[in-house]
């Protein structure tokens, strides 16, 4: 993962021309695809849903776990919304299905002082991302990708969704919830990427001496 963290820190973009009906939804820098980039580094993790669980933890009265299927049987909602990826692509009008992570909030006993949440998945990553913006309605925690169950590649059996950041924070084989009194960084966030991540803003780096090869989702794999 440090390699590549080193390797996006090269280079200026080129940007690729939008098409003007749809240019107020791409935020700068970004090229639009119909296609799925599959990005994440190391091996794709193996589950057994009888044995997967979420654990939530950190400033809450007290520490739990969720199967996969007590999570099944809370309200369960459909989004459709743009996702935009650090390394330039972003993809329209994707459809989501999972629970809101607001709906959540009320089961778990988080402490007033929590402002911030550190999300924890396989493989050994982690990603911050404040408590204010994980309660708005079309954050989720999803399960179904485009009316079917997640594959292995997207993060089955449950990824988390913030449409309105770049697609990093969206963890993949999510496996904790830590609610924190401070922020702190996380995997992507202590190699130089922004500590917010919002893309219209082309918040990608944390230093303005960094820039992103425009072709660098081009490399990977697709769906």
């Amino acid at each position: 993962m440090h390699n590549k963290a080193a390797r996006l820190k090269k280079v200026s973009p080129k940007v690729f021309e939008v098409p003007q009906e749809i240019a107020h939804r791409v935020p700068p820098g970004q090229t639009v695809t119909e296609r799925f980039p599959i990005l994440h580094e190391g091996e794709v993790p193996e589950y057994d849903l009888d044995t997967w669980t979420l654990r939530v933890f950190g400033e809450v009265d007290q520490e739990r776990v969720f199967t996969f299927q007590q999570l099944l049987e809370l309200p369960q909602h459909k989004i459709k919304r743009d996702i935009h990826c650090v390394t330039r692509w972003s993809k329209l009008d994707t459809e989501w299905e999972g629970l809101r992570f607001a709906d959540l909030l009320p089961l778990l006993g988080v402490k007033p002082e929590a402002q911030h949440v550190m999300i924890h998945a396989d493989q050994d990553y982690d990603t911050n991302v404040p408590l204010e913006d994980l309660l708005k309605e079309d954050v989720i925690l999803a399960h179904r990708f485009d009316g079917e169950p997640l594959t292995d590649k997207h993060g089955w059996p449950m990824r988390l969704i913030v449409p309105h950041l770049y697609f990093w924070k969206s963890a993949k084989w999510i496996r904790g919830i830590e609610f924190m009194k401070e922020d702190r960084p996380g995997f992507w966030e202590r190699n130089g990427f922004h500590n917010y991540a919002d893309p219209f803003q082309e918040q990608r780096f944390s230093s303005d001496d960094n820039s992103m090869p425009e072709d660098e989702w081009l490399k990977k794999e697709f769906d």
